[in-house]
C-alpha cells in the first residue's frame, strides 16, 4: 500500500529528486497517452496526480492556447514539477488531494487526464465523483495505469527476490496495480458518473537504465523508486548485498546496447462524463 503520507514523504521525495529517471521510465506511455489527448478538445486541462509534471507540461507545450493544471498531493514533487515550468505561463500546479480538490476559480476541465496517478487514491469512487462534479459537461476523462502485476515483467522478474511482505494483502489497497482489475475501474467510474468507459492494453518499454554502465543505473532506480525501493531500506546489508547482486544478474540479461528495458503493461482507460 501507498498512502498520501508515503507520497508527502519519502516516496514523494524519491520520485522528486530522480524525475528524469521515471520520467525516462515511463517515455514509451507519455508519448502515447499524448497522441490520445489529441483526440479531444480542450480549453481547459486537469492532470491527477502530475507528479513532476511530465505530463502537464507537454501538454502545456501543445496546446499554448490551453490552460494546463496540474495537482499532486506531494510537496517535493510539486516543488520539482513548479521549477520545471516556471518558464511556461499556461500552466500551474498545485499541492492538493485531487480526490478533494476543488478549483477556485473559473477553471472547468474538458479533459481530465493522468499518467499512472489515480492508482493512490484512498477512496476511487468518492474521487472520481468529485472529479465528475466540478468538470465540463462531456469532459473527458483519459488515465493509465498497471495491468495485472503478471504482466508486468518489469517488476515481476525482480520479485522473487523480495520478502512476501512487500506484496499487499488487499490487491486493491492504494498502490501501482489498484486499477489492474478492468471490471472493478469501469464499476468505480460508472457508479462515479463516467459513461462510456473503455480499456485499451498497452505495452510499452519501461527503460530504467542507459549509458555506459546502464546496468548500475539500472540499479540506482530500483533502490531509490518502486516496490523494490521499500523492501531494500528494510533489509540488513548481508540481505541487501544478496538481493542487489540477484537483481544485477537479471537486469544484464535485458540489457541491449546500452540501455536495460523490461516490459511493462499498461490499460489507457477512457470515459466522458455522464
Amino acid at each position: 500500500m501507498t498512502s498520501t503520507a508515503d507520497w508527502q514523504g519519502r516516496t514523494g521525495e524519491g520520485w522528486a529528486a530522480e524525475w528524469k529517471r521515471t520520467d525516462r521510465s515511463f517515455g514509451g506511455l507519455t508519448e502515447h497517452l499524448l497522441a490520445w489527448s489529441r483526440e479531444f478538445p480542450f480549453r481547459h486541462a486537469l492532470d491527477i496526480g502530475c507528479g513532476a509534471g511530465e505530463l502537464s507540461l507537454a501538454l502545456a507545450r501543445g496546446r499554448p492556447q490551453a490552460r494546463i493544471v496540474g495537482v499532486d498531493v506531494s510537496p517535493p514533487l510539486i516543488a520539482a514539477a513548479r521549477a520545471r515550468g516556471e518558464h511556461i505561463s499556461n500552466v500551474e500546479f498545485e499541492l492538493a488531494d485531487a480526490s478533494q480538490w476543488r478549483p477556485a476559480d473559473d477553471f472547468t476541465p474538458q479533459l481530465l487526464t493522468s499518467r499512472h496517478g489515480v492508482m493512490f487514491f484512498p477512496d476511487p469512487p468518492a474521487a472520481f465523483a468529485n472529479l465528475a462534479a466540478f468538470s465540463a459537461e462531456d469532459a473527458a476523462l483519459l488515465f493509465s495505469c498497471f495491468r495485472d502485476r503478471s504482466e508486468n515483467p518489469a517488476f515481476t522478474e525482480l520479485a522473487s527476490f523480495l520478502p512476501a511482505s512487500a506484496e499487499p494483502a488487499d490487491p486493491y489497497a492504494p498502490g501501482p496495480f489498484a486499477f489492474a482489475d478492468r471490471d472493478r475501474v469501469a464499476a468505480v467510474l460508472t457508479d462515479a458518473g463516467w459513461a462510456d468507459v473503455a480499456f485499451e492494453p498497452f505495452d510499452f518499454a519501461m527503460v530504467t537504465g542507459v549509458g555506459d554502465d546502464a546496468v548500475e543505473d539500472a540499479l540506482i532506480f530500483y533502490q531509490r523508486i518502486g516496490p523494490a525501493a521499500a523492501a531494500l531500506r528494510e533489509m540488513d546489508k548481508t540481505a541487501r548485498n544478496e538481493v542487489l547482486a540477484a537483481m544485477r544478474n537479471i537486469l544484464t540479461e535485458h540489457c541491449r546496447d546500452g540501455v536495460v528495458a523490461l516490459r511493462a503493461a499498461a490499460w489507457i482507460v477512457t470515459a466522458r462524463r455522464g
